[in-house]
């Protein structure tokens, strides 16, 4: 069973950056300074558990733009358990439960092979694509 919940505690903050760690740097060779930059802090983080067991994690926070949802990260050993649905999922409704994000557009940066998953949600690919961290990507919003 997936249990997605927002971050209250170290510990749990601690998983989530396991999670980031497994999937990012060891896994996708992104640099430990690219992955865990100054927005952690100011970041609503959540994390995802199969069975008890720490399996994503993913983050939100406000920009200029909107609503930015990042750090979409499943573990290699979790990953087709509908993990990262369950995140997609209640990411949205959690930035929809705050009365600061009514009526701001929610936005990411997806990976490629990932944008199936976004368009399930309703997120539309905008602009032209680009790389980050050696990754091509594409901008997805939904309004």
């Amino acid at each position: 069973m997936i249990n997605v919940k927002v971050v209250e505690n170290q510990e749990e903050l601690d998983l989530a950056y396991h999670v980031r760690t497994k999937v990012f740097i060891e896994e996708q060779a992104c640099p430990p300074e690219e992955e865990f930059d100054e927005y952690d802090q100011e970041c609503r983080h959540l994390l995802a558990l199969s069975d008890g067991n720490p399996a994503g994690t993913a983050r939100w926070r406000y920009t200029a733009k909107g609503v930015k949802l990042e750090r979409f990260a499943v573990l290699k050993e979790f990953r087709g358990n509908k993990v990262g649905a369950s995140l997609v999922d209640f990411i949205i409704k959690d930035i929809d439960s705050q009365e600061k994000s009514k009526g701001q557009i929610k936005y990411l940066y997806a990976q490629l092979s990932a944008m199936p998953l976004y368009q399930k949600f309703g997120f539309k690919p905008f602009g032209e694509r680009f790389w980050e961290v050696g990754i091509q990507h594409q901008a997805m919003e939904l309004i």
